[in-house]
C-alpha cells in the first residue's frame, strides 16, 4: 500500500498546477501513461501522455512532458503531435523551440532545425544557447548535427558569450569534425583575444587533431597567467593531463599556495606518470612537516608510501591517524596494504574488526563487508567473495549495495539466474535504483535472449538519467541485440561521446564490424585495448570475429592508468 500511495502521489503531482481546470477524462490516460512509464514501456507511455495532453486543453507542462517522453521513446510521430500541442500553448517557450529543433534534426530536416535554433538564439533569453546545445545533443546522426552547428556559426547566430562558444567548440570536438572545430576556434580567438580559456580549448582541439607539439606550445604560453589564478591553474593542469603530459600538469599544480588537496592532486599526477623520483621528493617534503597529527596529511602520506612500495611506512602513517572519520578510512587502507603484502589473514581480520565494531556507523560496517569481498575477488577466491557478501546480508538483509555487489559477483561466475535474483531484490527494496535497473537490463541483453524485457528495464533507467553514458551504452547494446543495428550505432556513438570507456569502444567496434565498416571498427577495438586490454567485451568481440590487432605501440605514458593506491 505504501508503494501504491507513493506512486499515486507521483502521478498526481503534475495535476496540481492545473487545479480544477483539468477535465476528469484526462486523469485516466495520465495514470495509464505513468504506470507504463514506471514499467519501462516508453512507447505506450508516450501514447497515453499524448491522449492526456489532448484532454487537458490548456495544460502546458503536460504537453511538454508528453513531448519529452515521446522523444525518449524515439517515437517521432507521437512526439510531433505532442509538440504541436505544446507549440499552441507556449509558442515562445525556449524549451519548446529546442524540442522542435531536435525533432527536425532527427527527421533529417536540417534547414528547419537551423531556422528553429536561430530563432531560439535570437530570442534574447540568457538560457537560449544552453537550450540550443541540448537540442543539438539530441540529434541522431553526428554529421547532421555538425551541419546544423556549422550553419549557426556561419550565420553568426551564436551569442557573444565565451561559455557558449566553449560549449559549441567542445561539441564540435565530440562530433569528430576537425574542420568545424577549427572554424569555431578561429572565431573564438577572433572574438576573445587574450582569453586563457580560449587558448586551453584551442590546445584541446589541436591535441585531438594530432598536433600535440603545437598544443603544448599553446599551453606553455598560458602558464604565466595561471600563477595567480587557481581556476586557470586547475584548467591548465587538466589540459596537460588530456595531452598526456602528466609531469607538466603536476608542475602547474605546484604553483601558488599548497594544501592537502593540491598535494593530493600532484601526487596522483606524478604516480600516474610513473615519476617516482619527483613523487619521492614530494613525499619527503610532506613527511618533514608531519610532526603534528594532521589526519588528512597522514592519509595522503600513507597513499604515497603505498605507491612508492614502502608498505611498512604506509602502515605506520595509517596507524598514526588519530580519531575521527579519517581514522575509519585509515583502518580500511590498513587492510588493503596488508592484502597487498600477501598477509591475507591479517587483512581479512582488519576488515572483520571493522565489521564487528559497534561504535562505527552502520554504513561504515557495511562497507567493510564490501571491502573484504573485493579483496577476496582480487585474490581469485570467488566462493570467499560470495561468503563474505552472504555474511553481510545476514547482518543487513536486503541492503541494496550488498545485493548489487553479490549480483555482479554471480554474473562474473556465469550464474545469471542468481545474478538476476539479487538485482531484482534490489528493485523490490528500491524500485527506482538506476544502477540496478541498468545492470539487470544490460545483463539480460548481454547474457540471455530476453531482449524485450531488457529494453524495458534499460528504458526505466534512461527515463531517470537520459544522459548517463553507461545507460546509453546499455541502450545501444540492447538495440544491437534486437537487430536494430543502425539505431544501435547512433546510441553507442552518443555513449562514446559521453564517456571514453573500453566497453563502449568494444561495443562500437562490434556494431561497425557487423555493418562491414571494418577499418573504423578496428580503430575502436584499438581504443578499447588502449584503455583496458583485458576488457571482457573486447576479448569476446575479437574472439567472435577472429580479429587480430596489430601489436600496441609503446605508450607515451608508461604508467598507463595506474593511480596512487
Amino acid at each position: 500500500m505504501r508503494r501504491l500511495a507513493l506512486l499515486l502521489a507521483l502521478v498526481l503531482a503534475p495535476l496540481a498546477h492545473a487545479g480544477e481546470g483539468m477535465p476528469a477524462d484526462a486523469l485516466g490516460p495520465l495514470l495509464a501513461g505513468e504506470f507504463a512509464l514506471q514499467s519501462g514501456q516508453l512507447e505506450e507511455a508516450a501514447r497515453w501522455y499524448l491522449e492526456a495532453a489532448r484532454g487537458a486543453s490548456d495544460d502546458v507542462p503536460l504537453a511538454e512532458r508528453a513531448t519529452r517522453i515521446a522523444i525518449l521513446a524515439n517515437d517521432d510521430a507521437v512526439a510531433g503531435r505532442a509538440l504541436a500541442l505544446w507549440r499552441e500553448r507556449a509558442p515562445e517557450s525556449p524549451a519548446m523551440r529546442a524540442a522542435s529543433a531536435t525533432l527536425a534534426l532527427r527527421g533529417g530536416h536540417l534547414r528547419r532545425a537551423g531556422s528553429e535554433l536561430e530563432a531560439l538564439l535570437a530570442s534574447g533569453d540568457l538560457r537560449a544557447w544552453r537550450y540550443a546545445a541540448m537540442a543539438l545533443n539530441g540529434g541522431r546522426e553526428p554529421r547532421d548535427t555538425a551541419r546544423v552547428l556549422e550553419r549557426l556559426v556561419r550565420r553568426g547566430a551564436i551569442p557573444a558569450d565565451i561559455a557558449a562558444w566553449q560549449e559549441f567548440g567542445r561539441m564540435a570536438l565530440r562530433l569528430d569534425d576537425p574542420k568545424l572545430a577549427r572554424r569555431i576556434m578561429d572565431e573564438v580567438v577572433r572574438r576573445f583575444p587574450g582569453e586563457p580559456r580560449v587558448a586551453l580549448l584551442r590546445a584541446t582541439q589541436l591535441q585531438q587533431a594530432g598536433q600535440g607539439e603545437q598544443a603544448r606550445r599553446i599551453l606553455a604560453q598560458v602558464e604565466p597567467q595561471a600563477e595567480g589564478d587557481p581556476e586557470i591553474r586547475a584548467m591548465l593542469a587538466m589540459a596537460y593531463e588530456a595531452a598526456r603530459d602528466l609531469p607538466a600538469a603536476a608542475r602547474v599544480m605546484a604553483q601558488g599556495p599548497q594544501d592537502t588537496s593540491t598535494y593530493g592532486v600532484r601526487a596522483s599526477l606524478l604516480a600516474r606518470a610513473g615519476d617516482t623520483a619527483e613523487l619521492a621528493a614530494l613525499y619527503q617534503e610532506l613527511a618533514a612537516d608531519a610532526a603534528r597529527p594532521d589526519p588528512s596529511r597522514r592519509l595522503l602520506l600513507g597513499r604515497i608510501a603505498e605507491f612508492l612500495e614502502r608498505p611498512a611506512e604506509a602502515l605506520d602513517w595509517y596507524r598514526g591517524v588519530p580519531g575521527g572519520p579519517q581514522r575509519t578510512e585509515a583502518r580500511m587502507r590498513i587492510a588493503v596494504v596488508l592484502h597487498t603484502l600477501d598477509r591475507q589473514d591479517e587483512a581479512y581480520a582488519e576488515a572483520r574488526a571493522l565489521q564487528d565494531d559497534a561504535a562505527l556507523a552502520d554504513e561504515v560496517r557495511r562497507d567493510a563487508y564490501l571491502l573484504e569481498a573485493e579483496m577476496r575477488q582480487r585474490q581469485g577466491d570467488p566462493q570467499g567473495e560470495l561468503e563474505v557478501l552472504g555474511r553481510g546480508l545476514a547482518a543487513w538483509p536486503d541492503d541494496p549495495a550488498l545485493l548489487y555487489a553479490r549480483g555482479l559477483a554471480w554474473e562474473r561466475q556465469d550464474r545469471i539466474d542468481r545474478a538476476e535474483a539479487d538485482l531484482r531484490r534490489v528493485l523490490v527494496v528500491d524500485p527506482e535504483n538506476v544502477a540496478a535497473l541498468n545492470a539487470l537490463g544490460y545483463t539480460l541483453a548481454d547474457r540471455t535472449d530476453r531482449f524485450r524485457e531488457a529494453l524495458e528495464l534499460i528504458d526505466r533507467a534512461r527515463t531517470a538519467e537520459p544522459d548517463n553514458g553507461a545507460i546509453v551504452d546499455s541502450y545501444g547494446w540492447v538495440l544491437y541485440r534486437l537487430g536494430r543495428t543502425q539505431e544501435a550505432l547512433v546510441e553507442l556513438r552518443r555513449a562514446w561521446g559521453l564517456m571514453k570507456d573500453p566497453e563502449v569502444a568494444a561495443h562500437l567496434g562490434e556494431v561497425l564490424w557487423t555493418l562491414g565498416r571494418r577499418a573504423e571498427a578496428r580503430r575502436y577495438f584499438e581504443e578499447a585495448r588502449a584503455l583496458d586490454p583485458d576488457n571482457r567485451a573486447l576479448r569476446r568481440a575479437l574472439r567472435q570475429f577472429g580479429i587480430s590487432l596489430e601489436p600496441a605501440a609503446a605508450p607515451a605514458d608508461p604508467a598507463g592508468h595506474a593511480e596512487v593506491p
